[in-house]
């Protein structure tokens, strides 16, 4: 047997289609020799040719398979992206990781295969790019049952993946693919028009163009076409059948599920892991819901270890009583990176009390009691992004008071010069010296407050048969202009947290018509001449003119209603 002292890890550059016997430093158990075969083709059901990479056990025989699918590439080392991104190396993968990607150098030395694929226009994987499709479902479904029957092996396969590479789990996992016995679904959007493009009927405008030009950036010079999301906003700002393709029956999923969601991807993949979660008709599904950043959790031992044990038992069959699991593991935040985790046998927590703060415009504060006196308040419907120049109402806690869940801002609305307006809300947390405790956002920012919503108040519809007393649900179908004068009921739905309040400590309701969170352009590392990525969520193009005026008091029941823990 040859020493591993003489073994030398192998390099990316080095491997060359085909089969490739590798060397590779895992960072839980050193150095590890694995099989890599790379661009394996893959014939899907309209003859078009699919490629992927394959990385098993050197040894013989048939083993459980790992997969995920972007339209990333498939042979990138994703350390590179990560630390663009202000992990500052915090995420520790091997360089055969592409970016979101499951770690070969984790699961193969633990008798998995791990397949990655290269989704239609991306690669050499040829063919228009269409993401989250039907059309991109379906050919993630034939590799699916693809892997299954190839001699490697057991025909048992399970999908993985962060983000994009979770997003692409929702659409097929609702086809149910005979082979694909559990997934585990990491922070990625199931509605692609209410989690991604509009929020509350806002157009998302930074995000969106982002991606578009990066897929643009890696694939264009393939001549392929690739879908312009952006472009295709403006065309389709309700939902119709364009989005209809982009939003599946997350109700037919029956698989094994292991989702994870965060506090901290509101307006990107908060809302949509939770809704995956909550929708999916799976008899046998978990979740974990964190405060933290996605790609540190994901790739972090712990959470390896959870996701090893929920494939161990549904994928290799070993005993090792995950059906002992709590179906729902969270943290409730207290500030940056501290909190306590704890279980609940279901999510929304049933014990919830929900509980009506009023909006007092005399005195800026949240009432416990609603307020027998009319009252109005205006402000400019334009500001300065990424500052909180709008109304800001005040509760200091006098117990300790846990908050987890959906919030919803009702608010009697009117507007002077429009006959539209958007609301930007922002959930904020002080401590007892009024100074603002912040929590992790996306992944390069660390500077996000308790929870975000968004209205454009013409999209204010409800569906009625799925809106509940805590979570609006809007159509999305018809715009309702208002009349010059006219006051209107909004509900926001406040996408959903959980935070701690101590006593003495202060949650602050802000309402504007501008962003509340921008990024910090001062603390990214981004050399001269260089543009800034703006990669998080942002709407710019706002119907905001005149002012606005919120109505509260007497028959105007304006409130945040909020999710009170007992206990």
């Amino acid at each position: 047997m040859v020493s591993t002292l003489t073994w030398v890890p192998s390099r990316l550059d080095e491997v060359k289609p085909g089969l490739n016997e590798l060397v590779v430093k895992s960072m839980q158990f050193g150095l590890q020799k694995m099989i890599m075969e790379k661009d394996v083709p893959i014939k899907v059901r309209d003859g078009a040719t699919l490629y992927c990479n394959v990385f098993r056990p050197v040894k013989p025989g048939r083993f459980p398979v790992v997969m995920s699918a972007d339209v990333y590439g498939k042979d990138g080392d994703g350390r590179e992206t990560h630390d663009r991104f202000a992990t500052h190396g915090s995420v520790k993968t091997t360089p055969f990781t592409p970016f979101e990607s499951p770690d070969p150098g984790y699961w193969v030395p633990l008798e998995y295969v791990v397949v990655k694929l290269a989704l239609r226009g991306s690669s050499n994987s040829v063919g228009d790019l269409y993401p989250v499709s039907t059309r991109e479902a379906n050919d993630y479904y034939d590799a699916i049952e693809w892997a299954a029957v190839q001699e490697w092996s057991t025909g048992n396969v399970g999908l993985n993946g962060v983000s994009y590479l979770c997003m692409t789990q929702w659409p097929v996992a609702a086809m149910n693919p005979p082979h694909c016995k559990a997934i585990i679904p990491w922070e990625g959007v199931s509605d692609m028009y209410r989690d991604w493009s509009f929020h509350g009927g806002m157009p998302e405008t930074a995000f969106n163009p982002y991606w578009y030009k990066s897929q643009v950036g890696r694939w264009g010079w393939q001549n392929c076409h690739i879908e312009n999301l952006p472009e295709e906003m403006k065309k389709h700002p309700l939902i119709d059948d364009y989005w209809r393709d982009k939003i599946p029956d997350l109700g037919r999923i029956a698989m094994p599920m292991y989702v994870c969601a965060s506090w901290s991807t509101q307006g990107l993949h908060t809302r949509g892991t939770l809704e995956g979660f909550k929708q999916a008709g799976a008899a046998h599904k978990w979740l974990e819901i964190h405060g933290r950043k996605e790609w540190e959790t994901y790739y972090s031992r712990e959470a390896l270890e959870r996701q090893r044990r929920f494939f161990d038992y549904f994928l290799k069959g070993i005993e090792n009583d995950w059906l002992d699991t709590p179906k729902v593991r969270l943290e409730v935040r207290e500030r940056f990176y501290e909190g306590m985790t704890r279980v609940e046998n279901e999510w929304p927590i049933a014990r919830t009390r929900y509980t009506q703060l009023f909006l007092d415009v005399k005195n800026m504060s949240l009432a416990t009691q609603a307020l027998g006196q009319e009252g109005r308040l205006s402000y400019s419907a334009t500001g300065p992004e990424g500052e909180a120049y709008g109304p800001q109402f005040r509760i200091t806690f006098d117990r300790d008071t846990e908050l987890t869940g959906n919030m919803k801002l009702k608010l009697w609305v009117s507007a002077e010069g429009a006959d539209d307006l958007d609301l930007f809300v922002g959930i904020k947390k002080f401590d007892r010296r009024g100074k603002e405790v912040l929590f992790p956002d996306l992944n390069h920012i660390e500077h996000g407050h308790v929870a975000s919503g968004w209205l454009r108040v013409s999209h204010r519809e409800l569906d009625e048969e799925k809106s509940t007393p805590w979570q609006p649900w809007l159509k999305h179908e018809r715009m309702q202009k208002l009349q010059p004068g006219e006051i209107v009921s909004a509900e926001v739905e406040i996408l959903p947290s959980g935070t701690l309040f101590r006593a003495g400590e202060t949650l602050v309701l802000l309402v504007q018509g501008a962003e509340i969170v921008l990024i910090d352009k001062s603390a990214w590392p981004i050399n001269e001449g260089q543009s800034l990525p703006r990669v998080r969520c942002m709407h710019s193009e706002t119907v905001n003119r005149g002012r606005h005026i919120i109505h509260a008091g007497g028959k105007y029941d304006s409130h945040l209603l909020v999710p009170l823990i007992p206990g």
